[in-house]
């Protein structure tokens, strides 16, 4: 029996054809994830809000990005704009009673000593001392001075303005001498520090000589109310 050969072209013919199927059959069993390349999924971020994209065209819209906001620490969370307390309003109506020393001279009268106790709404500031002086030439003259009133440890200090004034009762001593206008608080210690505020005043004490080198201490009554602002 004579063996028929297959022509060479028909064999390799046959061999492509073989190799063909074989890269058929292993394509269609393999993996999804070998078919096609997976696309991962576009995330996009506009202040908390996020968003995932998995199809189509993978852009984040306007006004969002792809960077992840960072969470604030406590040092660094925006507290938003400070602002300053507001100040609070305070009232007083107190009247002090006490002593007032006094040195005459040829120009005129200094209180070298004030003090007194108040009672009535002090604010706890019951403690007065203070310090003053006047050049009278007729029965009614300015006055200046300045005081403190303390309860022991916040004080609130204030100076008679150009307003103040003193008269006396009689044109000669001894008589009695009525003092009143406004004071002008110029700060304080304690809580009361920055205070701020126009407070009036009133009160009266007796003198018995005006001769220069007269020295004195009598008793005195001076009355202190109105309103004032602290910081």
């Amino acid at each position: 029996m004579e063996l028929v050969r297959t022509p060479k072209f028909l064999r390799i013919a046959s061999l492509c054809l073989t190799l063909g199927l074989l890269a058929l059959l292993n394509t269609s069993h393999a993996p999804a994830a070998t078919m096609q390349a997976i696309k991962t999924p576009l995330i996009c971020y506009k202040g908390t809000a996020s968003q995932s994209l998995k199809s189509g065209i993978l852009k984040c819209p306007s006004g969002w990005t792809t960077t992840r906001p960072t969470k604030p620490t406590n040092a660094t969370k925006a507290t938003g704009p400070t602002t300053q307390a507001p100040g609070k309003s305070l009232s007083i109506s107190a009247t002090y009673t006490g002593k007032i020393a006094m040195l005459w001279s040829d120009s005129g009268v200094t209180a070298t000593s004030v003090t007194g106790t108040g009672t009535g709404t002090t604010l706890g500031l019951t403690q007065l001392t203070g310090s003053g002086s006047s050049s009278p030439s007729s029965k009614c003259e300015s006055v200046s001075g300045a005081g403190v009133i303390s309860d022991g440890i916040n004080t609130l200090k204030a100076n008679f303005d150009p307003s103040a004034q003193g008269c006396a009762k009689d044109g000669e001593a001894p008589t009695t001498i009525n003092i009143n206008g406004n004071v002008v608080i110029t700060g304080g210690t304690g809580k009361y520090a920055g205070a701020t505020g126009t407070l009036k005043f009133s009160g009266s004490f007796p003198i018995s000589s005006t001769n220069a080198g007269t020295s004195e201490s009598t008793a005195l009554t001076l009355t202190i109310t109105g309103s004032f602002m602290t910081k």
